[in-house]
């Protein structure tokens, strides 16, 4: 076997495995939008669910056509569909989860003050 074919073996698997990745990631986004009440949003101050809805849910049809298609890499729409959802992940997540226990303020990252 030819060396160039074997490394374009490899890259197009590195490509797939990063496909999937993007997927379960945009997956978790929008499973975990869909589970939060929509008040819950509007006490984070984190716009509203059906905002977060329709980006999570356009980054998931997104990353299932990029995997479906057999897409070499993930583009710069993928790329900005994984983002949207590690924006999700990272920051709207903790805070209704925060909004949704009540939020106690004398706690700080690291234990209470």
């Amino acid at each position: 076997m030819d060396g160039k074919i074997l490394i374009a073996y490899v890259t197009s698997g590195v490509y797939f495995i990063l496909g999937l990745v993007a997927l379960a990631l945009e997956l978790w986004a929008f499973a975990d939008c869909l589970r939060h009440r929509p008040t819950l949003f509007v006490a984070a101050s984190k716009r509203t669910k059906t905002f977060w809805l329709a980006l999570t849910g356009v980054a998931l049809a997104i990353g299932a056509l990029t995997l479906l298609s057999g897409g070499s890499g993930l583009g710069l729409f993928g790329i900005a569909a994984v983002t949207a959802a590690c924006v999700y992940l990272a920051d709207v997540r903790p805070a209704l989860r925060e909004a949704g226990s009540g939020g106690n303020r004398n706690v700080g990252p690291y234990g209470p003050w």
